[in-house]
């Protein structure tokens, strides 16, 4: 019997919705992580190469299906290197993107403005670089992607392997001068070494801070030469690092022991623009391809990394930032797993009660957020010929001094016969 115009009209209103709720089956929304982060600015050469590998974790992570059944999606904004940005920014990814979880950018400079924001918004906030910061606001939802742990204060931590390499020289040096720039990441730097260089029993001459915006530091080492203090202890950032660095030779700093909280000489652009000029400076870090340290995730993630860092111009070796911003992700990815929701709360309660298994090992936090274990490192580069990348692959250009269980080789002093 001939279906009526009715009967069809039917069976084909069925059709749609069936066709449509397939598409709306398939049409998952991701779940969005948010973060702003420096793409141009002073501090883009790191920012753009956690970028990298930020999106490496992205591909891995979609790649094994998501997260909770939804594929991943990161939103992010440049800050431009400027602190001042980052309150608009950040209530634009929790109030106008409405992203699933936040994170911070790279720097205790642009994460502090973003704490309040966050705070207020109650989110639990992973960050990244960030020094210190929560000896201030006490925020039971941070955590904080940083080498250093609370044994000592994470202030404290960042330049305590700089002042146990002066205690161990002899004679024993007496004087410290101190010089960093007025932003929030140098104050805290500069608050931790305070505090070390008491206990050591030494005596601090000089300590004088500079405008973040500063460019011509002559006058500023000029000063500091005046001192004539055995050890300079500096607290910069990266533009700055290399304005002191060209500073410190065209004086002719004389000093026994320098460098310590230094951020930028880390990175590769900035390692191959100064060359022979770094030889002599002892300073923090936070990894290096070393025997300790290698395994075969993080030779691959380095291996994937370097590939494409060289196709977009970005820091070549990949050492500082990028395994950190990788391992971030990483620890929010799991705790979502681990606690099979997005709520806040639980994923707090998640990473303080779990350690996590990352590309630069195993990670666990304690009450403030912070590592549990201080993990950072003090080297000292030597023997940089010229401008050339390759010197500087496997750390061959700089000898690890502490931790004592990675040691590589002594203290080579005073910094003024090995730098000029």
């Amino acid at each position: 019997m001939p279906m009526r115009g009715t009967g069809l009209v039917r069976v084909f209103a069925v059709l749609c919705a069936l066709i449509l709720g397939i598409g709306r089956a398939g049409a998952v929304e991701p779940i969005t992580i948010g973060f702003g982060m420096a793409l141009t600015g002073g501090i883009a050469a790191n920012g753009r190469a956690a970028l990298i590998a930020m999106k490496l974790w992205e591909e891995d992570i979609n790649k094994a299906g998501g997260l909770l059944g939804r594929p991943v999606k990161l939103v992010y904004y440049d800050d431009q290197s400027t602190p001042s940005n980052i309150p608009a920014l950040y209530t634009k990814l929790l109030d106008v993107d409405k992203v699933d979880i936040v994170v911070s950018g790279y720097g205790t400079n642009m994460t502090v403005p973003a704490m309040p924001i966050v705070m207020g918004h109650n989110r639990m906030f992973m960050t990244l670089f960030a020094l210190g910061v929560n000896s201030d606001f006490k925020y039971p939802r941070y955590f904080g992607m940083l080498p250093a742990g609370p044994a000592v204060g994470a202030r404290r931590a960042f330049s305590k392997g700089f002042f146990d390499i002066a205690k161990g020289m002899n004679p024993k040096p007496k004087t410290v001068a101190i010089i960093g720039a007025d932003a929030e990441s140098s104050r805290n730097g500069i608050e931790g070494a305070l505090e070390n260089i008491k206990e050591a029993g030494f005596e601090v001459i000089y300590n004088r801070s500079y405008p973040p915006a500063t460019s011509d530091f002559s006058s500023i080492v000029r000063a500091l030469q005046a001192t004539h203090a055995d050890i300079v202890y500096v607290a910069s950032y990266p533009a700055d690092s290399v304005g002191l660095v060209n500073a410190f030779h065209e004086v002719g700093l004389k000093a026994r022991l320098v460098g310590g909280g230094m951020v930028g000489l880390q990175t590769t652009s900035i390692k191959t623009q100064l060359g022979p000029k770094l030889n002599g400076l002892v300073n923090y870090n936070f990894w290096l391809p070393t025997p300790a340290t290698l395994n075969p995730e993080i030779s691959a993630f380095l291996e994937r990394y370097q590939a494409r860092a060289a196709k977009e111009g970005v820091d070549l070796l990949g050492y500082y930032l990028p395994p950190f911003a990788y391992s971030y992700l990483q620890v929010v990815g799991d705790a979502v797993k681990g606690a099979g929701t997005l709520d806040q709360d639980k994923l707090t309660a998640y990473i303080h009660a779990h350690p996590f298994h990352t590309i630069l090992g195993d990670i666990s936090f304690g009450e403030d957020g912070d590592w549990k274990e201080a993990k950072i490192v003090f080297e000292q580069f030597h023997d940089v010929k010229g401008n050339d990348v390759d010197q500087f692959r496997g750390g061959k250009a700089e000898t690890l001094l502490k931790p004592a269980s990675m040691r590589s080789g002594t203290l080579i002093e005073p910094y003024s016969n090995i730098a000029h």
